[in-house]
């Protein structure tokens, strides 16, 4: 009886999980892998998940989502909205769509190709993995 009481005692004495703090994302579409130069824009889905739900701002100048054309330096970067009423904390997870600007040929050639590189920042400042796209080729006429 007295094993059974203490094993109790210990088993409600343990702490509750540890919410993991950084968010994750997982790559699932892309609307175009082919577009024609100034005209097509390419939409981008991932999925997320953030165990304390502070994903987003209310701030509509705040970004907090960055995605990298491989052919550039710089990241280009989008406003999330918040994720959760209120800023709660909430475990969350969703699909979320990005769509970016019509791409353009940099170059002098006819084609070129590229990926992006996608990553999210929650409220804390903490950064989730990195996804990639898939390869997409811009063409100057089709």
């Amino acid at each position: 009886m007295y094993i059974a009481t203490l094993a109790l005692a210990v088993i409600g004495c343990q702490k509750d999980e540890e919410v993991n703090r950084i968010p994750a994302i997982e790559f699932i579409s892309i609307s175009e892998t082919m577009v024609v130069s100034f005209e097509n824009s390419v939409t981008i889905r991932f999925s997320y998940t953030d165990e304390n739900g502070d994903l987003g701002f209310a701030d509509p100048d705040a970004t907090s989502l960055r995605i990298k054309d491989a052919r550039l330096s710089d990241y280009d970067w989008y406003h999330i909205p918040p994720m959760t009423p209120d800023n709660q904390e909430l475990n969350i997870s969703g699909n979320y769509t990005v769509e970016l600007n019509p791409l353009f040929i940099l170059g002098n050639s006819e084609q070129e190709t590229t990926k992006f590189d996608l990553q999210i920042k929650d409220r804390e400042g903490n950064w989730s993995n990195t996804i990639n796209s898939p390869t997409v080729t811009i063409v100057e006429s089709m």
